[in-house]
């Protein structure tokens, strides 16, 4: 995997983005927009399902609304994520922080599929209730806990090694 992000790092767009003044910070700025869009929308979803607030709304009307943006948000920090690492990946590959930050990615990403493909699929049965079930509210919670833990470690990158 290091030679591989020694090549990445080493494409012409890569180390021209690296070393400009200005395009890290506006690329980072970019990521920044798409943190917002993905953590907040998904925290309002799992403040739902931990029957925290809109125990009004339904679940399925909340998701309804909200994973779209969600999705817009995972998009953006994927492209602009892959290619703020792409101009210093072997730095970032080599960082502690980057690495606790990827393995919550995808732990993050393993508890929306389980809870999709479980909990969620049995929605219309719990949908209107304003408690909702423990596998729902576990998923909710490790939800919050993961994507503020991974906006924490994103942030570390920069001091750790």
């Amino acid at each position: 995997m290091y030679s591989f992000c020694q090549w990445l790092e080493g494409r012409g767009w890569a180390m021209g983005l690296h070393q400009s003044l200005w395009m890290f910070p506006a690329i980072e700025t970019i990521h920044l927009f798409g943190i917002i869009l993905l953590v907040g929308s998904t925290s309002v979803l799992d403040l739902r399902l931990l029957g925290l607030t809109m125990k009004r709304e339904s679940v399925s009307r909340t998701a309804g609304r909200l994973l779209p943006w969600a999705w817009v948000g995972l998009a953006v920090q994927v492209t602009s994520g892959f290619v703020l690492f792409a101009s210093e990946a072997t730095r970032c590959w080599q960082n502690s922080a980057f690495r606790i930050k990827m393995a919550m990615l995808a732990l993050a990403g393993l508890n929306a599929l389980i809870f999709h493909v479980t909990v969620y699929r049995r929605v219309g049965s719990w949908d209107e209730a304003a408690v909702t079930p423990v596998g729902a509210k576990l998923a909710g919670g490790l939800s919050i806990l993961l994507w503020f833990g991974i906006v924490a470690a994103g942030r570390w990158i920069a001091f750790l090694e």
